[in-house]
C-alpha cells in the first residue's frame, strides 16, 4: 500500500508541477511515441482528446486516423503520460494526430458531442434497436433516452437489405465506478456528493433488499461497490440490469440480466435486490465516509487536509473529483498522514470498439448540447 501511495503521490505532484499550460491544438501527422498508459477506441482526435482529459493521469495522446495504412489499426486513441509532463519525442508519422489533455484549460466535464461519423460503426454495447427514417431521428431517439450514450444507424443502402433504417441505441457508463476497493487500516474513502446527481423523480423509491440471498447466474458485469445500496445504484444506471447480488466480503457487485425469471438461493454474506428506474433512490450511501477502505488508483492529485470531512467537501467542490481516499493517523507510515487523494474515472460516452463500415452513420447523444432537444 505504501508503494502505491508513493507512486501515486509522485505522479500527482509531477502532473501538477510540469503542466504545460492549455494546449488545445492538434499536431497532424505527428506521433508521440511510447509512454502509453492504455488505449481506447475513439472516432476522431477531438473525442480522443476528451478521453485523455477525463483520464486521471493522461497528459497527451496519439490518435490513429481512418487514413492510416501501415496496419489494420484505426480509431485507436493512445493515452500517454511522462513524469516531465512532455512527450519524450515527437516524430513525423502519416495517418496519426497527436495532442494534449485539456486539463489545464479547465474544460467542462460534460462535453457536447454533436459530430456524426459517416461509414463508421460503434460496434457493440447495444441495449435497444428500432427503425427510424434517418440518422437524425436515430440521434434524437438516443438523446431522449437517458440510458443512450451513442448510436449507429444503418442507412437505406445498407446490406443486407432487411437491416436498413435500423437504429441501434448503445450504452456506456456515465456514472463513476470505483475500479478497486480494498480494506486498508488508516484510510477513509468516500464519494463526491455529485456522484448520485442524476435524473430526479418526484417519488422516492421503496427499496426491497433480499439479505442472505444470492441470485446465481445471468451475470452481466461485475463491478466494485461498497454496499448493497451502491450496487443498486450501479444496477439502476445500466439499462440491461434486471437485478443484482452484492458480495460484502469481496465488495463485488454482480449485475445480472434475466428478464424472464429470478431464482434465489440462501447464501451468507450476499445481499440481492432490484434496480430502481422511475423513482428517486436514497443517496445516503454516497454521504458515508467508509473507514478502513481504500479506493486505490485513479488519482488526480492529493492535498493535505485536517480530516476526512474536509476531504469529501473538497472532492464535492472540485468539478473533476468523483471519489476520494483520505489517510488518517492510524496509517502505518506517518509520511502520508493527512493526505486527501482526489480521484476520477472516465464517464463521457466511450464506444467499446470503432470500425469502418459502409452505409452506416454513428454518433453520440446530444443531451449535453444547447440544441439537444430541438
Amino acid at each position: 500500500m505504501v508503494i502505491h501511495l508513493v507512486l501515486l503521490g509522485l505522479l500527482s505532484l509531477c502532473s501538477l508541477s510540469f503542466s504545460q499550460g492549455c494546449q488545445p491544438e492538434f499536431q497532424e501527422n505527428v506521433d508521440f511515441p511510447g509512454s502509453d498508459i492504455t488505449f481506447l477506441y475513439s472516432p476522431d482526435e477531438k473525442h480522443c482528446q476528451l478521453l485523455c482529459t477525463q483520464h486521471p493521469s493522461c497528459l497527451f495522446f496519439t490518435f490513429i486516423r481512418a487514413d492510416w495504412t501501415k496496419d489494420g489499426r484505426h480509431f485507436y486513441c493512445y493515452l500517454k503520460s511522462t513524469t516531465s509532463g512532455k512527450p519524450n519525442s515527437e516524430t513525423p508519422l502519416q495517418g496519426v494526430t497527436s495532442g494534449f489533455s485539456l486539463k489545464p484549460c479547465n474544460a467542462g466535464s460534460e462535453p457536447c458531442l454533436s459530430q456524426v461519423y459517416q461509414n463508421v460503426d460503434f460496434y457493440g454495447s447495444d441495449y435497444k434497436s428500432l427503425f427510424t427514417t434517418d440518422y437524425e431521428e436515430c440521434q434524437r431517439a438516443c438523446t431522449q433516452d437517458p440510458a443512450c450514450q451513442f448510436f449507429t444507424f444503418l442507412n437505406g443502402d445498407f446490406t443486407p437489405q432487411i437491416y436498413r433504417y435500423k437504429c441501434h441505441l448503445k450504452f456506456s457508463w456515465n456514472v463513476p465506478r470505483t475500479p478497486i476497493v480494498e480494506r486498508t487500516a488508516g484510510l477513509i474513502s468516500g464519494f463526491s456528493l455529485k456522484t448520485t446527481k442524476t435524473q430526479k423523480f418526484d417519488a422516492d423509491c421503496q427499496n426491497t433488499f433480499f439479505p442472505i440471498t444470492d441470485i446465481p447466474g445471468s451475470d452481466l458485469q461485475v463491478l466494485k461497490a461498497v454496499s448493497p445500496e451502491h450496487c443498486q445504484f450501479l444496477c439502476s444506471a445500466h439499462p440491461q440490469c434486471t437485478y443484482f447480488s452484492f458480495l460484502s466480503n469481496e465488495f463485488s457487485c454482480y449485475l445480472k440480466n434475466n428478464p424472464n425469471e429470478m431464482v434465489t438461493k440462501a447464501n451468507e454474506g450476499i445481499t440481492s435486490g432490484m434496480p430502481a428506474r422511475f423513482c428517486q433512490l436514497d443517496d445516503n450511501w454516497a454521504k458515508v465516509a467508509y473507514e478502513g477502505l481504500d479506493f486505490r488508483g485513479s488519482d488526480i492529485k492529493y492535498e493535505l487536509m485536517e480530516n476526512a470531512q474536509t476531504c469529501q467537501k473538497t472532492c464535492t467542490e472540485d468539478p473533476d473529483c468523483q471519489f476520494y481516499t483520505y489517510v488518517n493517523e492510524n496509517f502505518s507510515d506517518r509520511n502520508f498522514w493527512r493526505r486527501c487523494y482526489l480521484k476520477r474515472v472516465i464517464t463521457m460516452p466511450s464506444p467499446a470498439k470503432v470500425n469502418k463500415l459502409d452505409d452506416v452513420v454513428s454518433g453520440f447523444s446530444k443531451r449535453n448540447c444547447d440544441t439537444a432537444l430541438l
